[in-house]
């Protein structure tokens, strides 16, 4: 379980190009890192993909934070 950030920092930086120091707990995806809805999409698509689960649009949408993806994956995976 401790490597969901990992997984999800690589996945930010591998898919995005995004650099790992700007990815903190608090980093807003779309304020903070530049992601787009295109990218936005994807990237949740990479992650149902990487953990082997499902988030639903409406669950999708509140994800607006790299902690608070982290926290609803480690969630999801928990259940």
């Amino acid at each position: 379980m401790q490597d969901v950030p990992e997984k999800v920092t690589r996945i930010l930086t591998e898919k995005l190009g995004i650099a790992e120091s700007e990815i903190t707990s608090d980093a807003n995806f779309v304020k903070d890192l530049g992601i787009d809805s295109l990218d936005y999409a994807e990237i949740v698509m990479e992650f149902e993909q990487t953990f082997d689960i499902r988030i639903p649009d409406d669950d999708a949408e509140k994800l607006q934070t790299f902690g608070q993806a982290v926290k609803y994956i480690q969630d999801k995976m928990n259940k």
